[in-house]
């Protein structure tokens, strides 16, 4: 496999009722390619190099590569990573952040998406339910 250079990602965003939702393409990945890490007002995304095919015979044109990519962002405001709802599908990554009072303060959140078998793409968190931490593995039955 050929290193490739990481890409920066780019992202939208923007404010919703006591949250920042941040949109990232990422496209060509697996959900378990992704991973994520929030500490106050910084937001870590890292998305694992998944191969090419510009190095096989038969490509004419190889104008883009599926990741490595990667993008640290200043947020205007601290976030709870701990409550962050993460999705992942037609190749963008979601997350969507609650707020927090600039005076308070939560340890590193990190944690890597992984594929819902039920579902196309990937949720984690508490959309459309009490809000509470949760991890993957408490969604399944």
């Amino acid at each position: 496999m050929t290193s490739q250079p990481e890409q920066t990602v780019p992202v939208q965003l923007h404010r919703a009722q006591g949250l920042l939702v941040l949109a990232a393409p990422m496209p060509g990945l697996e959900p378990q390619d992704i991973s994520v890490s929030i500490h106050h007002d910084r937001v870590t995304i890292r998305g694992d190099y998944r191969a090419s095919r510009h190095d096989q015979p038969e490509t004419v044109i190889s104008e883009w590569t599926m990741g490595p990519y990667h993008r640290d962002l200043s947020l205007p405001q601290p976030v709870s990573g701990r409550l962050t709802n993460a999705t992942y599908g037609n190749g963008v990554l979601v997350l969507a952040m609650p707020t927090l009072e600039p005076d308070m303060q939560e340890d590193v959140t990190e944690f890597q998406l992984e594929a819902d078998t039920g579902t196309r793409g990937q949720r984690i968190g508490h959309m459309g339910s009490e809000i509470e931490p949760t991890m993957p593995t408490q969604h399944r039955p």
